[in-house]
């Protein structure tokens, strides 16, 4: 595809982005369904699922070579990242959807051959829209966000989840050394963040491809870095550790996570 293309692809992705964004709105006026997944708080609705057939058929009348990988079943047919894959998580946060109705986003990564070519994270209920092309760096509602700039551990603001310190104490350091810790409960939303420089560095312990997917391209169009918890890159065919970070401490953090000197 020739750089035309894909801004003409970019384009359409932020449209059916924001059309998913309005949809989920309306759907909150009314009563929708509410289930359970892997476990209790592992939740998913109908409206999730509806997003998700609702970019499969798009693409199906407009990209038809294109494939989608959606948290909600049509990543079950995906296992290769040869050609143009749209990474898809309807709704990143459920949980804040079902109980907040707020703090919640559309996550969506466009990728060929394995490489993130748009990224797309929009927090719905504040309509701000999260956008990136690769090669042309990152936008907040049209706004470019600037390259990130240099900070050190002890003025950092980063986010985990509680219950991953809990489980590895070895996260215990950086409750200790950064300026604060946060949680949000949307990976996309972290992610982002910390390209737009209000994080300085996301931590989690277990995330699928789409929960990372959008993110990802816009933490590298702003000079961030995301890898495992041992530095290597991501696959994007199951889950695995993740950190996001701002490059000039992102190495002190894989650094610590091992208890490396």
């Amino acid at each position: 595809m020739s750089q035309q293309s894909w801004e003409e692809l970019y384009s359409i992705a932020l449209e059916w982005t924001k059309e998913a964004g309005t949809y989920i709105r309306e759907k909150m006026k009314n009563t929708y369904g509410v289930s359970s997944k892997a476990n209790q708080n592992d939740l998913v609705t109908d409206v999730d699922r509806d997003v998700e057939e609702l970019f499969k058929k798009k693409l199906k009348e407009c990209f038809p070579d294109h494939r989608l990988m959606g948290e909600e079943g049509s990543a079950e047919l995906v296992n290769d990242l040869k050609g143009v894959i749209w990474i898809l998580d309807p709704i990143d946060g459920t949980v804040n959807f079902v109980h907040q109705e707020t703090f919640f986003a559309v996550s969506l990564g466009v990728y060929l051959n394995g490489v993130g070519m748009i990224g797309i994270v929009y927090d719905v209920m504040n309509d701000e829209m999260f956008s990136a092309l690769k090669g042309q760096g990152a936008v907040v509602n049209g706004t470019k966000l600037a390259r990130l700039g240099e900070v050190h551990l002890n003025e950092a603001i980063i986010s985990m989840n509680a219950g991953w310190i809990l489980k590895d104490r070895r996260l215990e350091y950086f409750v200790n050394e950064s300026r604060g810790i946060r949680s949000y409960g949307s990976a996309a939303l972290e992610i982002a963040y910390v390209a737009s420089g209000r994080l300085d560095a996301y931590i989690s312990f277990a995330l699928s491809p789409w929960d990372i997917a959008g993110g990802v391209v816009l933490l590298s169009e702003v000079g961030g870095i995301a890898t495992n918890y041992e530095g290597n890159e991501l696959s994007y065919l199951e889950k695995d550790t993740f950190i996001a970070a701002n490059p000039f401490i992102h190495e002190e953090i894989i650094r610590h996570v091992h208890h490396k000197s």
